[in-house]
């Protein structure tokens, strides 16, 4: 029995959260664009919507092994919201390393490892995976022996000296493959900590409310579940996802999902609570009763998004098999911009830095791509002609007041 249903039994059967998963649904396709439980609805569709530009691009750190994911920690304690000192986590799928780098304007942008995360069990895209960080904690999503889990860390000491402290499991026994294992983890402006997990290569789990395969989960910070979610006792946020990869939330609370498809088309998908996202029965557009369209989608070869951030009035969308970086305006997510198409190979993760700059991962070493000299890096590209205030996860938004714990 997984953490959470041993912690805190279920108390609906599997067609209990069915209906109750299909009464949200209902209620949000009702029409209409305000307010919903968890945050407003965007804002309808408008035409020419401006994205902004991008200026210098700049190597931040260099010789990384199959990274897949950034966090950023603020420098110190003092929540001071005009401060642009931080330090970012990365983390390597297959060696299990947790690695830091200043970021800070008067930095040297060293490269240390602040440790190894125990029990990370790599295979084919299974590995560590998603990192994020919250009052005080390092949150890691990994593939383990049972299966995929979410264990956190407090962290400890100072910026060019973090460690972790012992490990508490979140979740677990998440379904595992060699694909399709999701992995992204992020707080959303409630507070709450969100998980992709994939359909672990079993499509039809994604359609079964009594897995956590296909899903969007949402959990406390302790790995409770919240008593506001769609279905009492369980962590299902949404279903019907085949691999969604990147989370992120707009200003006004709108969640955006990026999703792998199948072979024909990948997604962008606005996320309500108990939405059914129509994998396995639908892929792409489907104009299906029972399931909500993704609000854009590509074809494979020029897509496969990944990591996903917010800034301004901007989605930024990295992409792997499409080795490109999409700009995709909230006011009008049906459209996209496209920057560095081929330039820097496969990319896996964005984020936005507290100077609004974007700090891009690629991941060219991770078995798909050409690795290109000094690969995997980290690029820092500034955002031009627009205001680039990070707004969906700032840093000093989602990452709270950080109560470092210092090492005795």
């Amino acid at each position: 029995m997984s953490r959470w249903q041993d912690r805190r039994a279920l108390t609906v059967s599997g067609a209990a959260l069915v209906a109750a998963l299909s009464l949200a649904l209902v209620a949000g396709c009702s029409g209409g664009t305000g307010g919903g439980l968890y945050g407003p609805r965007v804002a309808p569709p408008q035409n020419e919507e401006e994205v902004p530009g991008l200026g210098t691009v700049e190597v931040i750190a260099e010789g990384l092994e199959v990274p897949w994911s950034v966090a950023l920690v603020p420098a110190d304690n003092t929540g001071d919201e005009g401060s642009e000192d931080f330090t970012a986590l990365v983390s390597e799928r297959d060696t299990a390393r947790i690695l830091e780098i200043e970021g800070g304007a008067n930095s040297d942008r060293t490269t240390r490892e602040v440790a190894r995360i125990d029990g990370v069990t790599p295979r084919g895209e299974g590995g560590l995976l998603g990192i994020a960080v919250h009052e005080g904690y390092l949150y890691a999503y990994f593939t383990a022996a049972d299966g995929n889990r979410v264990e956190r860390f407090a962290l400890e000491g100072d910026p060019g000296e973090l460690t972790l402290g012992d490990p508490q499991v979140i979740i677990d026994e998440i379904p595992a493959a060699g694909n399709h294992n999701g992995g992204r983890i992020a707080f959303g402006p409630d507070g709450m900590l969100y998980v992709t997990a994939g359909d672990a290569g079993d499509a039809g789990l994604a359609q079964d409310p009594d897995s956590l395969a296909g899903k969007i989960l949402r959990l406390t910070p302790e790995g409770d579940v919240p008593p506001d979610n769609p279905s009492n006792g369980s962590p299902v946020f949404t279903l019907g996802h085949r691999n969604p990869q990147g989370i992120a939330w707009a200003s006004d609370g709108t969640m955006i999902a990026s999703e792998f498809g199948q072979n024909t088309w990948d997604e962008l998908n606005v996320i309500d609570a108990g939405n059914n996202y129509g994998w396995p029965e639908v892929e792409g557009i489907g104009d299906e009763v029972g399931f909500v369209d993704p609000v854009q989608q590509w074809a494979t070869s020029e897509a496969s998004p990944s990591g996903i951030a917010t800034a301004g009035d901007t989605v930024f969308v990295a992409n792997l098999r499409g080795e490109r970086l999409r700009a995709v305006p909230l006011a009008d997510l049906g459209t996209s911009t496209e920057y560095f198409v081929g330039e820097n190979g496969r990319l896996r993760d964005v984020v936005v830095a507290p100077d609004g700059a974007l700090w891009v991962l690629t991941n060219n070493t991770d078995g798909r791509g050409s690795p290109r000299d000094g690969d995997d890096r980290i690029l820092r590209i500034e955002l031009e002609g627009s205001d680039v205030t990070h707004s969906g996860d700032r840093i000093d938004r989602w990452a709270g007041a950080l109560d470092r714990r210092v090492a005795a």
